[in-house]
């Protein structure tokens, strides 16, 4: 089983998983012309997907989803409070799912798990192959107990760190946004992100990977003093995601 990123933050997310065969995107933010390069520089096709698991509906998620789901007659998924007919259209196979129950796309395995965030609906996803779980952790404003004891058993783990508190008082964002963005229904903060790893079997997390990182409101050294001081004497890997590249494919074990 492995995963890769095409792109994290707020002008685009893509998330790749694929063992064997089977390959889901998780969200879609970018127009089909750049995804299709982006997946070039992790040598995959696009015709290589297998279906598109969605998140929720703000627009660096969802934007791309409709026009390369339709373009490559991809099955997508997600809550029935996500799908909006006017925003996204039709989909060639739209999978309406329960966030409280998991489903199978061939071999693998997903979990969604409801979050607090800013949409109708959202969810984030646990992805499992085998004895192999990679968790989906962004766009929440806190984590709630629930969050904590899915995310406890993973293997990998995308997390988001999209701000430093200090930085998002101090930073350019009009006071309306700065409140939503540090809200129980916003972004992680670092040590909120820091808070849920104090809570989960580092000894079974293999790599570990930072994303969503605010390119006004934090910085790579704040999250990585931050989170390797709440890591402690972890032997897995640290990874960090941008928005330009996201991340190469790691392979778990």
């Amino acid at each position: 089983m492995r995963f890769a990123s095409i792109g994290s933050g707020s002008r685009g997310n893509g998330t790749l998983v694929q063992d064997g065969d089977t390959c889901v995107l998780v969200d879609l933010g970018f127009t089909i012309r750049e995804t299709e390069k982006r997946l070039a520089r992790l040598e995959l096709a696009a015709s290589a997907i297998t279906a598109i698991l969605v998140t929720h509906e703000h627009i660096d998620h969802l934007n791309g989803v409709g026009p390369f789901a339709r373009k490559y007659s991809l099955p997508v998924y997600m809550t029935p409070g996500t799908y909006n007919r006017e925003k996204i259209g039709l989909m060639p196979a739209l999978e309406l799912i329960n966030c409280h129950q998991s489903f199978a796309i061939n071999g693998f395995t997903v979990v969604p798990v409801p979050v607090p965030h800013d949409a109708k609906e959202p969810c984030q996803y646990l992805i499992s192959s085998g004895s192999s779980t990679f968790g989906i952790l962004t766009d929440l404003g806190h984590i709630t107990p629930h969050v904590a004891e899915q995310y406890s058993r993973c293997d990998g783990l995308l997390l988001e760190c999209n701000h430093d508190p200090d930085m998002l008082a101090e930073g350019p964002y009009p006071y309306p946004l700065k409140v939503r963005v540090g809200g129980d229904h916003g972004h992680l903060s670092n040590s909120q992100a820091a808070g849920l790893l104090s809570q989960i079997e580092l000894s079974r997390l293999q790599h570990l990977i930072i994303a969503h990182i605010s390119e006004e409101n934090n910085s790579i050294e704040i999250v990585r003093k931050e989170i390797l001081a709440t890591l402690g004497e972890w032997q897995g890997y640290l990874t960090i995601a941008d928005q330009g590249t996201g991340f190469g494919w790691i392979t778990l074990n």
